[in-house]
């Protein structure tokens, strides 16, 4: 019995080195977790923080940097190349498709990725869209895979829907930690997951996700309802209101 008190004693007066040897625990939070596309809607500022904690809830030890990711959900995409033909018009050349594209992606970093983790990390968490792991479908040529996928990054970029931000999070007192992404108009609707990483000596010791829901609500819902429920009708409207918009126009300026 006394073997046991001086044992149990003697793991209470270590605990507290032991808590501190532990991964830092990370707790995050955004400032909004549902995004409704109403009509009209004109993007948004989603607000990501959160704090840095030992595994006793007290401030973690050491200095980390932290990168906040946020992706859109997944959805398979086709992209054409343009080419000029005679050299009067463009018209499609090469193509290639793609399973698995995040519909949105945006990074925000206390550093630039390239001071805070090696190439090879980079491409484990995909930290930045030099990094991200497109998966194009059936077998490519390495070389064309790149040139496509840097189209459709590219693209993205252009579009609003992929974006990075260094020195886009704050650190306060080692402790709390902030970054603001912005939302587009053009977003599509899903689950949207925003990941957490603390890093430090290159190193990924700790990473926490939350979650936002972008969904639509109103006419926009019950069109979106109807494409997806009934898509062969929903087409055929769609063909027949603007062969209606095109004849309607037409009388129109016949008239005046």
């Amino acid at each position: 019995m006394r073997a046991l008190i001086l044992f149990l004693c003697a793991l209470g007066l270590a605990s507290p080195a032991l808590a501190q040897s532990r991964d830092p625990i990370l707790v995050p939070d955004i400032s909004e977790h549902e995004i409704v596309l109403r009509q009209g809607f004109t993007g948004a500022d989603l607000l990501l923080f959160g704090a840095i904690l030992d595994s006793a809830g007290g401030r973690a030890q050491g200095e980390y940097d932290v990168v906040v990711v946020l992706k859109g959900p997944s959805e398979q995409v086709r992209l054409r190349e343009k080419e000029r033909w005679l050299g009067m018009m463009w018209v499609n050349a090469e193509s290639t498709d793609f399973r698995s594209v995040p519909s949105y992606y945006a990074l925000a970093s206390s550093r630039p990725i390239q001071e805070i983790v090696d190439e090879r990390t980079a491409l484990i968490f995909e930290l930045g869209l030099d990094y991200l792991q497109l998966s194009p479908s059936g077998s490519i040529d390495p070389e064309e895979q790149a040139r496509f996928s840097a189209g459709l990054v590219d693209l993205r970029e252009r579009q609003g829907l992929y974006a990075e931000y260094e020195e886009g999070v704050r650190v306060s007192e080692g402790v709390l930690y902030r970054a603001r992404l912005p939302i587009p108009s053009n977003v599509i609707a899903g689950r949207y997951v925003a990941e957490t990483f603390a890093i430090t000596d290159g190193e990924v010791v700790t990473s926490a996700t939350s979650e936002v829901q972008v969904y639509k609500e109103g006419f926009e819902r019950r069109v979106e309802d109807a494409a997806n429920d009934n898509s062969l009708l929903y087409g055929l409207f769609a063909v027949g209101l603007s062969v209606l918009m095109g004849w309607a126009a037409g009388r129109l300026f016949a008239l005046i």
